[in-house]
This record gives C-alpha cells, sequence and structure tokens, in this order.
C-alpha cells in the first residue's frame, strides 16, 4: 500500500455543463471538478503530492526541490503543500525572471518558496547544483520529478478512477483532460484496467507531440500497475492522444483557447486557464463540432486546474480584449 498525506479535498465534485452541451449541439458534457482539490487555488497536482510528500516525510527529508515553467501550476501546488506540512521548498522556474511577480509566481512567493531561475538547456545542471547545494547545508532535499509524473505521483490518478466509479451511476463514454507530463493521463489508463473503466481515455496535448506522449504515457502506466500490485504491459497503441491543437507552442494562447475560456466561463460559470484546461477545452469543442462524439455519447472533462494563470499580467488583457 501506498505511503499517503492527506492532503486534497476528495472526492471532487462532477458537475452538468447542459448549457454548454447545448450551446455546442453537443453530447452530454460532464466536469470533473480537480480545480477544486484545495490546496492554494487546487488543481491536479494536489492528488499526486499526497504520495510525493509522504515519500518525501518517510525519507526524513527537510527540503521538496521542484522544477517547471515561471508560471507551473505544479510548482505552486508543491509549495503550497511544502508550507502546509512544513518542508522548505526551493523551486528551479525555467525562463527570464519576469520584472512584477503575477498568478502562480506571486503565490509560490507568498507561501515562501526560495526561487531559482535558470535556463531550459541548463534545467538538469541547475537542479544538482541546487541538491547538491541543500544536502550540504544538510537541509535533506528531495527531488520531486517535473509535473510530479513519477510513477507514485501517477498512481493517484489510478485511484482517482476508482473515486470516479463511486460517483457516476453510468460510466461516460469519453473522458477528456489535458496531457502535457503525463502522468495524469497514465494513472488514468492504468487506473481503468485495474478498476473495470471502460471508457475511451482521451489526452489532448498542450505541447508534445503524439508519439513521444504515448510513448511516456504507456511506459509510465506500466509502472503504475506494477507499484499497484498487478503488472500490466501498455504499449504507446493503447494510449489516445490528440496533438492537433499545440498551436503556437507551449503557453502560447491563441484564438480557439481564448474562446472555450470564454465559453466555459459564459456558459458554465467555470474558469479555464490559458495553457492547460483551455487548450484541452478547445480540443474538445472542435471535436465536438466535428461531429467526432456521437451526439447519445457522455463525454466527461476532467478539469486539472490552473486558475491563477488567468491572472498572469501576460494573459488577462489578451483574454478580456474587444470584449
Amino acid at each position: 500500500m501506498l505511503s499517503k498525506i492527506h492532503i486534497a479535498h476528495l472526492p471532487t465534485h462532477i458537475d452538468k455543463l447542459p448549457i454548454l452541451s447545448n450551446a455546442l449541439g453537443g453530447p452530454r458534457l460532464l466536469v470533473k471538478r480537480d480545480d477544486q482539490t484545495g490546496l492554494v487555488f487546487g488543481g491536479n497536482k494536489t492528488r499526486k503530492l499526497e504520495y510525493l510528500l509522504a515519500q518525501a516525510r518517510d525519507a526524513g527529508a527537510r527540503t521538496l526541490i521542484t522544477t517547471g515553467a515561471g508560471q507551473s501550476n505544479h510548482c505552486r501546488q508543491t509549495a503550497s503543500a511544502a508550507a502546509r506540512f512544513g518542508f522548505d521548498c526551493t523551486l528551479v522556474l525555467a525562463g527570464q525572471e519576469p520584472e512584477t511577480a503575477s498568478a502562480n509566481l506571486f503565490l509560490d512567493r507568498l507561501v515562501g518558496a526560495e526561487i531559482v531561475w535558470t535556463t531550459p538547456e541548463n534545467r538538469a545542471q541547475t537542479i544538482q547544483k541546487v541538491f547538491k547545494e541543500i544536502e550540504e547545508a544538510g537541509r535533506k532535499p528531495f527531488l520531486i520529478p517535473y509535473g510530479g509524473s513519477s510513477k507514485v505521483g501517477a498512481a493517484a490518478y489510478a485511484l482517482a478512477v476508482q473515486e470516479l466509479l463511486e460517483q457516476l451511476p453510468e460510466q461516460p463514454d469519453w473522458i477528456v483532460f489535458a496531457s502535457s507530463s503525463g502522468g495524469t493521463q497514465a494513472g488514468l489508463v492504468a487506473g481503468a484496467s485495474l478498476f473495470g473503466l471502460e471508457s475511451n481515455i482521451l489526452g489532448i496535448s498542450v505541447d508534445e507531440p503524439k508519439d513521444v506522449l504515448q510513448s511516456r504515457v504507456a511506459e509510465l502506466a506500466s509502472e503504475v500497475t506494477e507499484i499497484l500490485g498487478q503488472k500490466m504491459a501498455f504499449s504507446p497503441n493503447d494510449i489516445l492522444v490528440n496533438a492537433d491543437y499545440t498551436g503556437a507552442g507551449y503557453g502560447v494562447m491563441g484564438t480557439p483557447e481564448r474562446e472555450a475560456i470564454h465559453l466555459f466561463a459564459k456558459k458554465e460559470g467555470i474558469l479555464l486557464d490559458p495553457v492547460y484546461t483551455g487548450r484541452a477545452a478547445a480540443g474538445l469543442i472542435d471535436l465536438i463540432r466535428k461531429g467526432f462524439f456521437g451526439a447519445e455519447e457522455t463525454v466527461l472533462f476532467w478539469h486539472t486546474g490552473g486558475t491563477p494563470a488567468l491572472f498572469a499580467n501576460k494573459y488577462q488583457e489578451a483574454i478580456l480584449r474587444d470584449e
């Protein structure tokens, strides 16, 4: 049994989206609200951190180290969990430090994280340097991988499948969500096989080519089943990924993301972010319009969080332009 620290507010709600569904002329839409997991604006990483922080605690660690982009949701949730459970936290952020801290970066600083800036090319070297410095200072470090997407972190979403099955009297035909580092999708794929979920599990790639994400998810899903006591082998062909919506690149909000943010907000009062859920929802909306889903099918959008990014200086003006 995996060691766990209780952090998340679970189970997260499942809401119907009748107005949005009607507006799109599409299938029955549901949303699972992992944007409301309860840890400083919530998000999917909170589930993973329940197991990753338990690993750190069991290892006797005092300092958590993790990495991401400047507006990383994972880093914000890790720093918040560290504050809540008495760990120090160092974030290695790839990119250029902005003049003013907004959104996730503001929250990172508010909860007391130490921030080290680096370039994407030097990320691994910087992490090694930070790890060594913290170790030499006697503040025993524990490295949490990018996105929390280790087999232990991903196992949280295998177990989330049990939660879903207990909530819904009928299984949805499709589960759609943002996929990037692959841990959430790997967990869902593993959990579906372990616990009898028959839904099609479709990851909308935020930034990765289809084949890269399929291979990563298949490998990680296989590892998840092993640590949960029933080893299974997945191949890339078992993994459903749509990589048609990566747009102009990671973190670059275009017209599709902007429309998705407005539709979810105005039709259902649900906030999406410009990087992850906005892009995944843009893919979902386009697939509905193309008739990809049957009219009588049920599609569950698994909301993975990211709300603070709405308040990043670089997105706010663009989101509300020409309103």
